[in-house]
């Protein structure tokens, strides 16, 4: 006899009489007739080769063979349903792990308040935070690695974007620099003469947009290092003379401590929008949906709250 030679709806059936003790109850359970589980079992008899029920009054009784088979038949067709239809997800009890991929400013500005939101609503679920690097060495949102990104991303294919909140972009220098004689008001000319560190997160819009600010002003940015974090430009900025552009909810929070100071310049205002992103391969999962779900509510609270 070989695995592959098996029905399975028989064992269905099987387990269906062997938890009825009645063909007829059985019957009514699958919505078949009595006799299409009397031919589903006489094959299954031929199959395994033994009686596998007996007839004892108006029921049935198992044969040793079937008493043995019946846990190990339970399980496994339980396992098989869950596997098919999945768990049934409750937050408080749920010990999973979600994944979330964000810049810098995000770990530093927002992932406290996800962290805290997070423990009220799942108090046993564990959050694992990635940079947007792991995210595009693993694959993207359609990889395995990672379940939902915060940043500046945008639409593509099968990749599904809620706006979460506006950033707005701001230039920085350190206490004390020079171009702070003039109240922290720059020129154009004095715009031009100034060097800058360059963040370089990934490829993606919020560089394309402070580019473009620039260009439309007609002024070309003299960069000096390029570095893969807003903390890093602003560690920098607070030892050098150079300048950043920076989230201004990562300054409110850096600006104490590394003691930087905002230039008012001649730039178009620069905002950018930070979306939740997720791909097709999440979209219908019920655990990682209450996880969205907790992300956007978070975010239109703090909207609110501002």
């Amino acid at each position: 006899m070989s695995l592959e030679t098996i029905d399975l709806n028989l064992l269905l059936m099987l387990n269906t009489v062997l938890g009825e003790r009645s063909v007829v109850r059985a019957a009514r359970r699958l919505h078949v007739t009595p006799s299409a589980v009397s031919n589903g079992l006489a094959r299954l008899r031929a199959t395994l080769d033994d009686p596998l029920l007996i007839r004892s009054g108006r029921g049935v009784v198992p044969t040793p063979r079937a008493a043995a088979l019946a846990p190990a038949l339970a399980r496994a067709l339980r396992d098989l349903d869950q596997a098919v239809h999945g768990d049934g997800f409750d937050p408080a009890t749920t010990d999973r792990t979600f994944s979330l991929a964000t810049a810098d400013v995000g770990q530093v500005v927002k992932l406290p308040g996800i962290v805290a939101a997070l423990a009220r609503a799942m108090p046993r679920a564990r959050l694992r935070v990635a940079s947007v690097d792991t995210l595009l060495a693993s694959g993207g949102l359609a990889g395995p690695e990672i379940d939902v990104l915060i940043g500046v991303g945008e639409k593509g294919p099968g990749v599904h974007v809620q706006p979460l909140y506006e950033e707005t972009i701001v230039l920085v220098c350190r206490a004390g620099h020079p171009a702070l004689r003039g109240r922290g008001r720059v020129t154009k000319q004095q715009l031009t003469a100034l060097r800058h560190v360059e963040v370089q997160v990934a490829p993606g819009r919020g560089n394309r947009d402070l580019a473009a600010s620039y260009a439309a002003l007609g002024v070309a940015r003299d960069i000096a290092v390029v570095v893969p974090t807003f903390t890093a430009a602003a560690a920098i900025v607070a030892a050098t003379d150079l300048v950043a552009s920076l989230p201004d909810s990562l300054v409110d929070l850096l600006a104490p401590g590394f003691a930087l100071r905002r230039l008012a310049t001649p730039l178009a205002p620069i905002g950018t929008t930070l979306n939740l992103l997720w791909h097709d391969r999440t979209h219908q999962d019920p655990g990682l949906r209450a996880f969205r779900d907790l992300l956007a509510g978070l975010f239109r609270k703090s909207r609110r709250g501002s």
